[in-house]
């Protein structure tokens, strides 16, 4: 129990964190992070930045609030409330992942950056868009399942920037390290998901 508890604080925590991670773009000079890869055309291109921030900013939200939605006490206490942040969830998903399709066709790496992002965001739309589906039909349980492959899709802007070092130190190259990273930020998750699925083992 103990142990339980740990690990969904230190889940919570790097939610949130990882959720506020994109307000840092608009406190220091453009050229951070993976931004500082990018050519300066590309940077100032207006649908570039359109969907580049769209993306960071609603991704980043439903990362903040998304994880409210497995604490089984809350949702039972307050599922006025629980629908209403369902909602945003699912909008803020729907036009982070549409907006997220276009900047990865100008991922870092190349094609097989891209590739591993666009098939992210038609995993983590077609999931959440699920959910709703299923929700509407009543059928909770199904509803939960596809939010724990909504929320592990999601999950993918944690997970990218602990795969991204330890790729990048592996193969001695950020080149190398950065396309096979995009794959491992969702497709791991996604495995772990499935398991959380089937064992229904992730409320506390």
């Amino acid at each position: 129990m103990f142990m339980k508890k740990t690990l969904w604080i230190l889940f919570v925590t790097i939610s949130i964190l990882t959720g506020l991670y994109p307000a840092i773009y608009f406190m220091i000079d453009r050229k951070f992070g993976l931004l500082g890869t990018k050519t300066t055309f590309l940077l100032n291109d207006i649908v570039w930045n359109s969907c580049f921030y769209t993306h960071i900013i609603l991704g980043g939200i439903a990362l903040l609030i998304g994880w409210i939605q497995f604490n089984k006490k809350f949702r039972i206490n307050n599922i006025a409330t629980h629908k209403k942040i369902g909602k945003i969830y699912m909008i803020c998903v729907a036009l982070s992942a549409i907006a997220g399709m276009y900047i990865a066709f100008y991922a870092t790496g190349g094609w097989v950056t891209s590739l591993a992002f666009i098939t992210l965001d038609i995993v983590w739309v077609y999931s959440t868009i699920s959910a709703f589906i299923q929700i509407k039909k009543g059928d909770v349980k199904k509803h939960e399942n596809y939010m724990i492959y909504s929320y592990a899709a999601t999950f993918a802007a944690v997970t990218l920037r602990i795969w991204l070092p330890i790729m990048t130190l592996t193969f001695e190259s950020f080149s190398i390290g950065y396309p096979i990273a995009a794959w491992m930020s969702f497709l791991p998750n996604l495995i772990v998901a499935y398991f959380i699925v089937n064992k229904k083992n992730y409320t506390i």
